[in-house]
């Protein structure tokens, strides 16, 4: 649950420097107050995954991950560095970030306990969630990343999920 927990912050942290750059004028991209709502309101959600985590790392007598403020600081820069390269490049991080999360949630569902209701509850809700936010940008008008930028995403990933495992 500490690793779901640091997703979270960083999706707090990806999406609020998503929607601040939507509302920048740039080289690339007009600001966009629409796409901007819409980011606002996919992190707000992120925030109810955010507070369920935090609860059930509680009941579970666990601990959030220390290294937290570097975990948001990291995506914070990421989400800034997307949005600053135009909306289509900032949604389809939103896509393939959601993707690779959805993913995660999947594994971990099938490597919960079956009797821990509780967990499974909010692991199966995050994932409907983390699916619903990749349809929406991809209907906001997501452009497909290359595969090396993918690739850079699932193994910077990767390093996130086994060092929050540990710290």
């Amino acid at each position: 649950m500490r690793v779901n927990h640091v997703g979270e912050v960083c999706a707090q942290a990806l999406y609020t420097a998503q929607a601040l750059t939507a509302r920048w004028p740039g080289q690339s991209a007009q600001p966009n107050e629409g796409l901007a709502r819409q980011l606002e309101a996919a992190g707000k959600e992120e925030t109810d995954h955010l507070a369920w985590t935090q609860t059930r790392l509680d009941e579970l007598g666990a601990r959030a991950s220390l290294l937290n403020p570097l975990w948001y600081a990291g995506a914070f820069g990421l989400g800034l560095l997307a949005g600053r390269l135009g909306h289509g490049v900032s949604l389809g991080f939103v896509v393939e970030t959601e993707r690779q999360v959805e993913a995660h949630l999947a594994e971990h569902m099938e490597r919960l306990p079956a009797g821990d209701h509780a967990s499974r509850a909010i692991v199966a809700q995050m994932k409907l969630d983390e699916a619903r936010h990749a349809r929406e940008a991809m209907s906001a008008g997501a452009v497909e990343l290359p595969a090396p930028v993918k690739g850079l995403m699932k193994l910077a990933a990767k390093v996130m999920t086994t060092v929050a495992h540990r710290i």
